[in-house]
């Protein structure tokens, strides 16, 4: 078997069906496997698997395990030579995943791979990035992206002279759609799942790195993810759990100080963006706009409660006053 594709799923039927569809009228020359873990969907979503595409490998965890170790189970079960971590709402190119093979064959130096990431709109959703570090955050946080024009020392969050449309080593994928060597995602355990939602790409490909590989990117790959980019999509529960997890992140690489840095670079960003829309507010006011306004307050209160180290060692995670929109998460 050259390829196992792991996806995970959690209430995804309106989404996977187109998924798994893609894969398999547009895969022509691998020899793969799909195996959908999936985290206890109760909208028809196994059904729906069972009944369309019989040769997916099902495996039913009961629960919500959330991203990292939901698809831990699923790497478990893996028995190609590489492993690609896909999310049910990516629509796969025709003939993606054989250049993609391909192009790990070409790359036995290399221990992961990206490819080109489009919106729903074509535009390029920029999934490969550079490892954050404080100076980064900080850069991104004060608007200083584009001094990353002048000298790449000012690289913060993103390749600003890069729009992914040639091949290039990076530092890390997103987990929307990564291929893994699958002897070396096994060796390092999968992803770790103290990562549940967010960074837990970053840490994997990290530990890529730290293992003597390299991650390659390849635009000759291309898929399309339907995830939502617009403000209506921007919810106070993934928020936090985006801070939670980068303070393990920073806490992991960089050790307490590290992790106490990072709460000022957070804080920056906030403030500063929740000043920006209360500006913009004046000249144009808008509902979404208002409710952005008040998420970014929110969650800037709670980073300005929180003592990152005593939230990653004893777990200790402040109670906010605001009350703003949550979701529930996958």
């Amino acid at each position: 078997m050259e390829l196992s594709i792991v996806i995970l799923c959690w209430n995804d039927r309106k989404v996977i069906t187109d998924c798994l569809r893609s894969i398999y009228a547009g895969t022509h020359s691998t020899d793969f496997e799909i195996i959908v873990s999936d985290n206890g969907s109760s909208d028809g979503s196994i059904e729906s698997i069972r009944e369309n595409f019989p040769h997916v490998r099902l495996l039913e965890n009961g629960m919500n395990l959330r991203f990292s170790k939901g698809n831990n189970v699923g790497i478990r079960a893996c028995t190609g030579r590489w492993i690609l971590i896909l999310n049910p709402d990516t629509i796969i190119h025709d003939g993606a995943l054989d250049r993609w093979i391909q192009f790990a064959r070409q790359h036995p130096e290399a221990g992961g791979f990206g490819c080109r990431v489009l919106n729903a709109d074509g535009s390029y959703q920029g999934c490969a990035r550079p490892f954050p570090t404080n100076w980064r955050e900080w850069l991104a946080a004060l608007y200083l992206r584009g001094l990353a024009y002048v000298s790449d020392a000012f690289i913060s969050d993103e390749y600003i002279k890069w729009k992914g449309n040639t091949e290039r080593p990076i530092d890390w994928q997103a987990g929307c759609a990564v291929l893994v060597e699958a002897d070396l995602l096994k060796r390092l355990g999968g992803f770790d799942e103290q990562f549940y939602y967010y960074y837990e790409d970053v840490d994997l490909c990290r530990r890529i790195w730290d293992a003597g590989r390299a991650i390659l990117y390849t635009p000759d790959v291309v898929i399309t993810h339907l995830v939502g980019q617009s403000v209506k999509s921007f919810h106070l529960a993934f928020e936090l759990d985006k801070y939670r997890n980068r303070y393990r992140y920073f806490y992991k690489y960089f050790g307490r100080k590290g992790a106490r840095r990072c709460r000022q670079s957070n804080l920056a960003f906030l403030r500063l963006r929740a000043m920006g829309y209360r500006l913009v507010q004046v000249v144009k006011p808008s509902e979404p706009l208002a409710t952005r306004t008040k998420l970014y307050l929110a969650a800037a209160e709670w980073n300005a409660r929180v003592d990152p180290v005593q939230l990653v060692e004893n777990g200790q995670d402040p109670q906010i006053e605001q009350k703003v929109p949550v979701q529930a998460l996958q």
